[in-house]
């Protein structure tokens, strides 16, 4: 199973990585915008809110794992504050917040690095016991694995069929699918793991 590391990655990656003993990620491609690889959705107040992470000059020339973080605004200070606000009223938040506040107090300078921090983060807290490993050359067309690296793609997303949990703004503006992994966690915490092993993975 072939996958790209991201930003607190949609929950339909955790789908898979709940319901397979081992994946391989992908870490020899070229950089692509409007990624998963940047970008994750949290459950705002205000509906579904878009957090980016900024990166220094990357384009499609350019390895993914050399892609450089932007640290000349504190956007570390931004997300957290923007997911405090999405799900300190969560039942589980307070139960990862420092966890998750480790995350963004660290300042690595490389975007593959960070995005391997909240891989770990989560893979801890689900308490996943999937194992995970990296690529060695780029491939475009892969033989014995399935290939879901397309997962990565932001624009044009897929509606996958994933079962309705309670979201701490749903009343407001009904349930949103697929958000990052952080919005399962903090609203489902150790109930978090059966909901991703009972989802169907044959929709991918």
């Amino acid at each position: 199973m072939l996958l790209y590391p991201t930003y607190f990655s949609p929950i339909i990656q955790y789908v898979i990585l709940a319901q397979r003993k081992h994946v391989t990620y992908e870490v020899e491609d070229n950089y692509q915008k409007q990624t998963y690889r940047t970008r994750c959705y949290v459950f705002s107040p205000n509906g579904r809110q878009l957090l980016n992470i900024p990166v220094k000059n990357a384009n499609s020339k350019q390895k993914t794992k050399d892609v450089l973080i932007d640290y000349s605004f504190d956007w570390q200070k931004q997300h957290l504050k923007s997911i405090e606000a999405a799900y300190r009223s969560s039942p589980f938040f307070e139960f990862y917040e420092d966890e998750i506040r480790a995350v963004y107090e660290t300042k690595p300078a490389f975007l593959l690095d960070f995005n391997f921090r909240c891989q770990d983060l989560m893979i801890d807290a689900l308490q996943l016991e999937t194992t995970y490993s990296k690529t060695e050359s780029y491939q475009n067309k892969v033989e014995n694995s399935e290939d879901l690296r397309n997962l990565v793609l932001a624009k044009n997303e897929v509606e996958y069929k994933l079962e309705k949990y309670t979201q701490v703004f749903d009343n407001k503006h009904g349930f949103i699918a697929n958000l990052s992994i952080l919005d399962l966690l903090c609203n489902e915490g150790t109930n978090a793991l059966s909901y991703l092993e009972n989802q169907n993975i044959d929709m991918l």
